[in-house]
């Protein structure tokens, strides 16, 4: 098979992989109903001055299915990663025992559901619009090699659309499995 043809059919597979890894990452900041420590993933702490990830200032643990815990490394940082726990406005208000935060997790309502739903399924579909996209670029590419002969351009359109469908599958399959956890009370 032509170099160029290979090189068009491997940078197509990586941008719909790297399209299904987006849309496992976005998803994670979804909550579905239980308490997870990937909530607080957004939440940016002060540390002397810089803006640092809460993961790099202290421990985060989820004891049970309604609490995280937050165990600074540093305990003068305790006010500083509360503070940044509210500023992030991710609808969690913390306590501070003087050692540790602790956030209760409050159960989620049924509209609440309905509407993590519907940001499950928005962000499949920019993860679909991401495989078509890629899809697209791929063909415009084959048209532009010219000392390809046409059957040999006619099976790699075909390979590119059998790889179009299997991770717009994929993505269906995420978005079902990611809807059932947030749907389940």
């Amino acid at each position: 098979m032509n170099e160029e043809l290979q090189f068009i059919l491997d940078s197509t597979k990586e941008a719909m992989i790297n399209a299904i890894k987006h849309l496992e990452k976005q998803l994670l900041n979804i909550r579905a109903g239980k308490a997870s420590p990937s909530m607080l993933g957004s939440v940016m702490v002060d540390y002397y001055g810089s803006q640092t990830p809460l993961s790099q200032v202290a421990n985060v643990n989820t004891p049970d299915g309604r609490t995280i815990t937050v165990a600074p490394w540093e305990k003068n940082m305790l006010q500083e990663i509360e503070r940044a726990i509210m500023i992030a406005n991710i609808g969690f208000n913390p306590m501070n025992n003087g050692e540790t935060i602790i956030i209760n997790v409050p159960p989620l309502t049924e509209e609440r559901r309905r509407n993590l739903a519907k940001q499950a399924k928005s962000e499949s579909e920019d993860a679909k619009i991401g495989i078509r996209n890629a899809r697209k670029d791929a063909n415009n590419d084959l048209k532009k090699l010219s000392e390809i002969s046409e059957d040999l351009q006619k099976n790699a359109e075909f390979d590119i659309q059998e790889m179009t469908d299997l991770y717009v599958k994929k993505i269906d399959d995420i978005f079902h499995l990611k809807e059932k956890e947030i749907m389940t009370v």
